[in-house]
């Protein structure tokens, strides 16, 4: 059980946002926090800490007039901690390389895999073939419909028709050397864990996971913990000190 950072970039800055309130019209959000320091000054700090696997997602799209901003900014973080931290938002095999190329360890990809609703092998293959395995991170991010969880995509704005099942996991992971996932019901919004979708993950095994998505206190973290059994790594945005939340980093950062 690690503590995987974060740097999430939305218009050209460092933010903290409401997962499901992402929309591209207008390119708004529900923001918890917009930092005033640069994508690198995270970078830089997570470095000094030794902490690895961290995530940088762009949460612009690509149409976007901030896309360029907010990718400039993402390239900053990956100069500054090289080899440290993956990056997220927009990748596709055609774009993969530029970012192994810029630093990043992996790329995270969710919207180029789940095409029309459904799972693209292909499109996983194809990215396999451009990075290899060992530096693709597939993003598995989901909400409830019906109870049960289902992938999103489109910055967690469009449902696909795939169901998140032990079945739709170990066929994945045949593409992917992590999984990378979000409970957006809760995400942003430290209000708790999202405790079924921790407990099925928690009982995969296999190639490594990370979740994140409503942990608020050391008390939700604790829960997360006795949830999982300890065989997920966690991230932890808006609720850290480091993005004005109550969390104090330096406590997260020694997991």
């Amino acid at each position: 059980m690690r503590f995987r950072p974060c740097i999430d970039i939305h218009n050209g800055k460092v933010k903290q946002i409401v997962g499901g309130s992402l929309t591209d019209n207008g390119d708004r959000t529900v923001e918890n926090f917009s930092s005033a320091r640069d994508a690198d000054y995270y970078a830089r700090l997570y470095k000094e800490d030794g902490l690895k696997g961290g995530h940088v997602i762009l949460l612009n799209p690509p149409s976007s007039d901030y896309y360029e901003r907010t990718r400039s900014q993402a390239l900053k973080a990956l100069s500054a901690y090289p080899g440290g931290l993956q990056i997220g938002g927009g990748i596709t095999a055609d774009n993969a390389w530029e970012y192994i190329d810029a630093g990043a360890s992996h790329v995270i990809v969710t919207s180029y895999a789940f095409r029309d609703g459904q799972i693209r092998w292909d499109c996983m293959e194809e990215l396999c073939c451009a990075v290899g395995r060992e530096h693709v991170v597939i993003d598995l991010s989901c909400r409830k419909k019906g109870g049960d969880y289902y992938i999103v995509t489109n910055r967690w704005q469009t449902f696909t028709r795939v169901r998140l099942t032990k079945e739709v996991l170990d066929d994945i992971a045949g593409y992917c050397d992590e999984f990378l996932v979000h409970g957006v019901d809760v995400e942003g919004k430290a209000s708790g864990i999202e405790e079924d979708l921790v407990s099925f993950l928690g009982r995969q095994g296999g190639i490594p996971i990370t979740y994140a998505g409503g942990i608020g206190s050391l008390e939700d973290l604790n829960h997360f913990r006795e949830i999982s059994g300890g065989s997920l790594d966690f991230t932890i945005g808006s609720a850290l000190d480091l993005f004005g939340g109550d969390i104090p980093y330096e406590i997260v950062a020694k997991y």
